[in-house]
């Protein structure tokens, strides 16, 4: 079951590389490739090289042992070509697959985009009557440092959770020195701590909100096009273009054409080209917001 796991996650990589090219090999949720070098494509890129390494979860077999499922997890390293510039790209996939007699049946991902249970509504943020002016500097080479470190780990001083995307672009922004502020409100502030949150820290569609409405400590301004955002600036994702966001990502470079690449957390990925035009979660109804975090 190894090797024959091991020979599907290879012959999915050089599609990636090789698609264009014919070649007689059928493979499952061919799609999402197609999708991911269609995007690459539109910004003048090019995936010259696919890596793997692969992590098996568990292996859950019948008596006759004709059937499987396969619980594993896949680490894809992309090597980006534009124009004469080379960059990696890089994301974390857990994935179920289903075998019988040792022919595969079906593999997919087992990972949401974003948080597809971020409320519509929040509590209205309550703020203190009495504001005192919080001074600091924003690193945005701190964030970014951040950002790289914990794309696909997670630092145990902080609570992890399932949808974890927006934790993880509140630890950045923390790490880039935005302070915390407003515990032990819930609706207050922007704060993680003794085991507790407020809604911004964790719920996408809150800290969308909080964002260019906070009178102290973390601040940001709505831009209207993107490559108005540097490093460590933010983008917020509605999906369905229903009003509600669900996921978030943060800025840590820019590619040749001078437009953000991201990383996230969840669906763990790392320099991602923004628009997330290769996602599952993408349809033509998305709405993006562009933040740049006020300097201190």
């Amino acid at each position: 079951m190894r090797d024959k796991l091991k020979k599907h996650i290879q012959n999915r990589l050089d599609t990636y590389v090789y698609q264009s090219k014919q070649t007689s090999r059928a493979i499952m949720n061919d799609a999402t490739i197609k999708q991911k070098q269609e995007a690459h494509k539109r910004r003048g890129a090019e995936i010259v090289k696919c890596s793997a390494t692969a992590r098996i979860h568990s292996i859950h077999q019948d008596e006759q042992q004709r059937e499987a499922t396969v619980f594993y997890e896949v680490h894809i390293r992309y090597l980006i070509k534009q124009k004469e510039k080379l960059y990696l790209e890089e994301e974390a996939d857990q994935r179920y697959s289903e075998w019988i007699d040792g022919e595969l049946i079906q593999d997919f991902s087992i990972q949401d985009e974003g948080d597809r249970t971020s409320p519509r509504f929040i509590p209205p943020l309550e703020e203190d009557e009495e504001q005192q002016s919080l001074r600091f500097k924003y690193s945005r080479v701190e964030a970014v440092r951040y950002a790289e470190q914990y794309w696909n780990s997670y630092n145990p001083q902080f609570k992890k959770f399932e949808v974890n995307c927006t934790n993880y672009i509140s630890q950045c922004l923390f790490a880039g020195g935005a302070p915390m502020v407003g515990y032990p409100k819930k609706s207050g502030g922007w704060w993680m701590r003794n085991n507790d949150w407020s809604y911004t820290w964790a719920v996408a569609h809150a800290l969308r909100w909080y964002l260019p409405s906070a009178k102290q400590g973390l601040k940001a301004k709505e831009v209207s096009n993107v490559s108005q955002l540097m490093p460590g600036d933010v983008i917020c994702y509605d999906f369905e273009g229903d009003g509600r966001f669900d996921h978030n990502t943060i800025v840590v470079a820019k590619d040749e054409n001078g437009e953000p690449l991201v990383n996230a957390n969840t669906y763990n990925s790392r320099m991602r080209y923004w628009k997330y035009e290769d996602s599952t979660a993408y349809t033509p109804n998305i709405k993006y917001k562009f933040f740049h975090v006020l300097d201190r």
